[in-house]
């Protein structure tokens, strides 16, 4: 329980600081509601992506294939709706041919996380390897269903879910926050939040106290592609649009916030609030660089730096908090 308070205060810490850098940097944009409103319709989709990268880390595992099964999912849902009627964006589409639609879209992307989760548990492959070939094999799927183009025009009930406002707030943010307060649910009051901080604590144990790691391992990389499915849904609102490689750049991003987070990239640690404070920093430090007019491939070296830099002081603290609960034992 003092870590998790120790990682949140120190978040908050830098968040503070992060702000009022950028704030002192671009004092006459960067505090606009404009850009406020940006940064808040920019954030969602990479963190709804980051919940589902992080229910794998906490496992122990990583599912690099979940850009890729974001993509899948807005690929065979716009092409069914094409197929339906050659125009995704008329108005003439009926609701049950979008919810058909919809319906295909995440039962393909439920079905990569299945495959994964078999291959991860019931076959024994290591998850970088088993999601490493689900991501090259579903880029390719998608390019050959999309033919290497964009497929522009989407019903407008997701342009609303992508662009609209609700009493001033974006309704993409009003879906991330429903979808964190979901996964922190799941993680802290339900057995199987229980389970997967057991499985990413101790494998072993874990199988002799009787819970089915099997089944727990399927349900997070379930849980991982719906998420995933779900940050499409906003990208296709936000671009009107889909193609094979929207989000690219999100991979190392959604790792990146959840080890800034606090979660363990060994498992068994990581709390929902660090990851969320996490975004809300890179978010800020993105969106002011951007002001700035720093060039966005500097900015991802950037992320690659402060990933380095994130995993190695959590090396250092666990290594402080074992050698100081060892001197305990020894002093007992």
């Amino acid at each position: 329980m003092f870590r998790n308070r120790s990682e949140v205060m120190v978040l908050s810490i830098i968040l503070i600081v992060v702000f009022i850098f950028m704030w002192i940097m671009s004092p006459g944009q960067f505090v606009k509601i404009g850009n406020i409103q940006s940064m808040a319709f920019q954030l969602p989709e990479l963190g709804v992506l980051s919940l589902g990268m992080m229910v794998t880390l906490l496992t122990g595992g990583v599912n690099l294939a979940i850009i890729a099964t974001s993509n899948l999912t807005g690929v065979v849902t716009v092409t069914l709706m094409n197929e339906f009627l050659g125009d995704a964006e008329s108005d003439a589409i009926s609701s049950f041919e979008v919810l058909l639609s919809i319906i295909a879209g995440f039962a393909a992307s439920l079905g990569v996380g299945l495959v994964i989760g078999l291959l991860v548990s019931n076959v024994g492959v290591s998850p970088i390897l088993a999601s490493l070939g689900l991501m090259t094999f579903i880029d390719g799927v998608n390019i050959v269903l999309t033919k290497g183009y964009t497929i522009s025009g989407v019903p407008k009930s997701f342009i609303f879910l992508g662009n609209e406002l609700i009493l001033g707030i974006p309704i993409p943010i009003i879906v991330f926050a429903l979808c964190a307060a979901l996964m922190a649910i799941v993680l802290n009051k339900t057995a199987l939040g229980y389970s997967i901080y057991m499985v990413g604590s101790n494998e072993i144990a874990t199988m002799f106290s009787g819970i089915n790691n099997k089944a727990v391992l399927i349900r997070v990389y379930l849980i991982s592609s719906f998420m995933a499915s779900i940050a499409n849904v906003i990208m296709m609102g936000r671009f009107n649009s889909v193609k094979a490689n929207y989000g690219s750049s999100y991979l190392l991003v959604t790792i990146l916030a959840s080890v800034l987070g606090g979660t363990s990239a060994y498992g068994g640690f990581g709390k929902v609030l660090g990851l969320i404070l996490s975004l809300i920093i890179l978010q800020i430090i993105a969106s002011g660089l951007n002001l700035m007019l720093v060039d966005p491939f500097l900015t991802t070296a950037m992320w690659g730096a402060i990933m380095l830099l994130a995993m190695v002081a959590n090396y250092i603290s666990a290594h402080y908090r074992s050698q100081k609960q060892i001197l305990k034992r020894q002093e007992g």
